[in-house]
């Protein structure tokens, strides 16, 4: 599976705090195994997200995605807390 970023997202990634940035990596690696793990609370949005699916980083931090390529491509869009992302 390729992971790729959105240029969005890599400009907010570089402000995340560190912790937030170690365990995005973890949540990655454990949806390369496991994509529906229940850490990852993986499910689809709605609304102006119509097309992307979520997973949850923290209790507060979400990574928003796409998958493509049925998917073998896994697309970040944007990451942040609850509160940025869905206004």
């Amino acid at each position: 599976m390729r992971v790729d970023f959105s240029n969005a997202f890599e400009k907010k990634y570089k402000k995340t705090p560190f912790p937030i940035q170690l365990r995005f990596e973890e949540r990655v690696k454990i949806f390369k195994t496991d994509k529906f793990h229940p850490l990852l609370n993986n499910h689809a949005l709605t609304g102006q997200w119509l097309g992307h699916r979520s997973i949850n980083i923290t209790g507060d931090w979400r990574a928003i995605f796409r998958e493509f390529e049925d998917g073998t491509i896994l697309y970040f869009d944007l990451i942040g807390t609850h509160s940025q992302l869905y206004r």
